[in-house]
This record gives C-alpha cells, structure tokens and sequence, in this order.
C-alpha cells in the first residue's frame, strides 16, 4: 500500500506546482509594463482618459519628466519624421510632480501652453509621482525621456529610451507595424 500512495502524492504534488507556478509565472504586460488608469487634460483642453482614450490601436508616447528632456524627445519627433507621417498616432506625455491642488496644475497647465503652443501632436500633461508611474510602466527611471508604443489597454508593448537611434527607431516602428 505505501508504495501505490508515494507516485500518487509525487504525480499530485508536481501537478499543484505546476498549476501554481503557471499561475504565478509573469505576463508580458507585467514584465513590460502597463500605463496606469488617468484621467488627464491634452493642453487643448480636450479630456483623456488613459489608455481608453488612446487613437489608434498602438499608439506612440513620448514620455519626458524634466524639462531639460525635451531636446531628447524632439529628436524622436525629428527622427521619426512624426510631424509629415500621418500613419503613427502620436502623443508627447509630460509626467509632471502632481502640486496637489487645481490651481498648481492650471498654472503648470499654462506654462506647457506656451510652451507647446507649436506642437503638432497632442500634448498630455500627466499630474501624479513620477516615479510611481514610471514603476507602474516599466520604465528604469525619471533620468531620461522614454519612448513606449502602448495598446488601448496600456500594455507597453515596447520601449526605448533617450535621444533618437536608428538602430532603436526600427525595433519601435516595427512594433507599430504589427
């Protein structure tokens, strides 16, 4: 009798790890990461949901958290040809330190107008920790402006950073072509 019990107990105990490690092995969106849920305003004043709102199936973010970022990101817009390529549905994220209350984000909100008064793309300013939403969107840090292509349901679906590479321009159109 032990020895019929022993393979049963070992063919069922391999079974409830295997079940409990499919279940606990990491999704590609865990592992590449996920936009959190926002509500945001583009500088147009036009309300965004994110990522339900997003244009396009995949849509490309270009995601800045300092100022001094910007220089990086308009490289991408130039490399990219994004003002005169009307098949990549772009947007220029701005994740901004959230001040707390309405009127710190309507002045901020009225600086990146002047700013960004030229700007082809819509321009999202995004008000919540920085270093949260880069966590939550798989991003390595705050450092350097990343460019991500998210699907509508905020699935980075991949990601690269700092100024403009060829070599990484082809790895983000191509995930835009699929």
């Amino acid at each position: 009798m032990k020895r019929v019990w022993s393979p049963t107990l070992a063919w069922f105990l391999a079974v409830v790890a295997a079940v409990l490690l499919a279940v606990a092995a990491p999704t590609e969106s865990s592992v590449m990461g996920r936009l959190p849920q926002l509500h945001a305003r583009q500088l147009d004043q036009q309300p965004l949901a994110l990522p339900e709102g997003l244009s396009g199936d995949r849509t490309l973010a270009l995601i800045s958290f300092h100022r001094d970022q910007r220089p990086a990101v308009d490289s991408w817009i130039q490399g990219l040809q994004l003002g005169h390529d009307a098949s990549v549905r772009w947007l220029r994220m701005l994740v901004v330190n959230d001040p707390g209350d309405d009127a710190g984000r309507s002045e901020i909100e009225t600086r990146l107008r002047e700013r960004y008064a030229q700007e082809k793309a819509a321009v999202v300013p995004v008000f919540t920790d920085r270093a949260a939403f880069a966590r939550s969107t798989g991003l390595s840090g705050v450092e350097q402006p990343h460019v991500v292509v998210l699907n509508r349901r905020g699935e980075v679906l991949a990601r690269v950073q700092g100024p403009f590479n060829p070599d990484k321009a082809r790895t983000l159109r191509a995930t835009l072509d699929e």
